[in-house]
């Protein structure tokens, strides 16, 4: 893990097209303005876990169906 040191209005670039701003400190909070591509997803962590959950759920489910017949 790379861990940086930003003040106000300083930012980190990622790749060649994600730019992290840091946008607002009050207290123990920081905000954060992310510039990315529309191709890239942007998640906080708790969301991105939950869709991760979902996702497995789901394709739990499906095994579980049963076959559908065709009409003919």
């Amino acid at each position: 893990m790379l861990i940086l040191s930003r003040k106000l209005n300083e930012k980190v670039v990622i790749g060649d097209g994600v730019v992290v701003s840091i946008v607002e400190i009050r207290g123990d909070q920081v905000k954060l303005g992310i510039e990315a591509p529309r191709s890239v997803k942007v998640f906080r962590q708790e969301v991105y876990d939950a869709i991760q959950d979902e996702n497995r759920l789901a394709a739990g489910s499906a095994a579980e169906l049963p076959a559908l017949e065709l009409p003919q």
